[in-house]
């Protein structure tokens, strides 16, 4: 991933999942219309066009599950790191179905009203009083137009930007805009619905992702509370330094401040801030790539000796200052400005 090192660019990884993602939305999408039109009960018939409605709704939905669960599974296990890469084309292409579901509603249901489509969509039904026949296109819309802001933002020039904290607090708004995918779907397809299977497969992913979120944030709160580092005239105890994996990092938990990445390069050690400056990602559940810290993410890298990137990049992160006493590494918890250099420490001889 360090090797030969571009910003998020085109390359086979990056081209086989994009074939995968699009390969496997046609299939669910196809096996939907086939399951969908072999088993309607008798005397009862979807138009074509209804049925690749709720086909472009499932496949949409089904992505939206999927993009959302990405982030906690890759909390719960480092098996699922390499779906975060490209998580950004998920996402744009839950848009794009979604768009294409909503386009073809509006036309087929309002595309011959008098009046103007979206009129007709949001006056047509005034029942915001009631849960039954309330008029559930407007959660639909509503979510797609965060799905929108989301998707047209996901270049990394809107992260340049935008800066980093106000993109990732934009694209927080995936859950508000699920939520309201949950209501129009409940308030709107299942009303209609006589079997409990997608009803129940409603709560179901509903609950599974709840669980997952919960689980991840319970993980990450314990790592808090048990990461917090006893402080020794100051300099914060990252522990024996060969406890410090090779090529590695263990990451410190400072109290009111970010977290910090102690690397181990051989006999060198140092520490960064434990935030990349592309997507916020957690730069120490990387590795160590000639010389480099690796954010599992997306690829980019940062000098140990100084935090910045390899040229022509000029990215850089903050430093901290490290020295080791009697085996045991100590991190001073002040950081230094972005990209300042700090000498790594030396592991002592007989102190592997």
């Amino acid at each position: 991933m360090s090797v030969g090192f571009q910003a998020v660019q085109w390359n086979r990884f990056k081209i086989g999942y994009d074939i995968v993602l699009w390969g496997g939305s046609v299939a669910v999408m196809s096996a939907f219309i086939v399951l969908t039109a072999s088993n309607q009960p008798a005397g009862e018939s979807f138009h074509p066009v209804q049925l690749v409605l709720r086909a472009l709704a499932f496949t949409a939905f089904t992505l939206l599950h999927i993009t959302l669960a990405i982030g906690p599974l890759a909390r719960l296990s480092d098996r699922f790191k390499p779906l975060l890469y490209n998580r950004r084309h998920l996402g744009v292409t839950v848009f794009v179905f979604g768009l294409l579901h909503a386009a073809l509603a509006t036309l087929w249901y309002h595309g011959f009203s008098p009046e103007n489509p979206l009129v007709s969509i949001l006056a047509t039904n005034p029942n915001y009083d009631r849960l039954y026949g309330f008029p559930f296109e407007a959660l639909g819309l509503g979510a797609l137009l965060v799905l929108f802001v989301m998707a047209a933002t996901s270049h990394d020039f809107w992260l340049e930007f935008l800066g980093a904290p106000i993109w990732k607090a934009l694209h927080m708004l995936v859950y508000p805009a699920y939520g309201l995918l949950v209501a129009h779907v409940a308030l709107g397809a299942m009303q209609g619905e006589t079997s409990i299977l997608f009803p129940g497969a409603l709560l179901a992913g509903a609950a599974l992702l709840s669980l997952l979120h919960l689980s991840a944030s319970g993980i990450e709160w314990a790592k808090d509370r048990s990461g917090t580092q006893e402080s020794v005239e100051g300099w914060l105890n990252a522990g024996p330094a060969n406890a410090i994996p090779e090529g590695r990092a263990v990451i410190l938990t400072p109290a009111g401040s970010e977290r910090i990445a102690v690397f181990r390069d051989g006999a060198r050690i140092a520490a960064l801030s434990n935030v990349c400056k592309h997507q916020n990602g957690p730069l120490g559940e990387g590795r160590v790539v000639n010389g480099c810290a690796v954010c599992p993410w997306h690829g980019w890298e940062y000098r140990l000796e100084d935090g910045r990137a390899p040229a022509p990049f000029t990215e850089k992160i903050a430093t901290y200052r490290v020295k080791i006493r009697s085996g045991e590494v100590f991190v001073d918890p002040q950081a230094l400005p972005p990209g300042t250099p700090s000498e790594p420490a030396l592991i002592e001889e007989g102190h592997p």
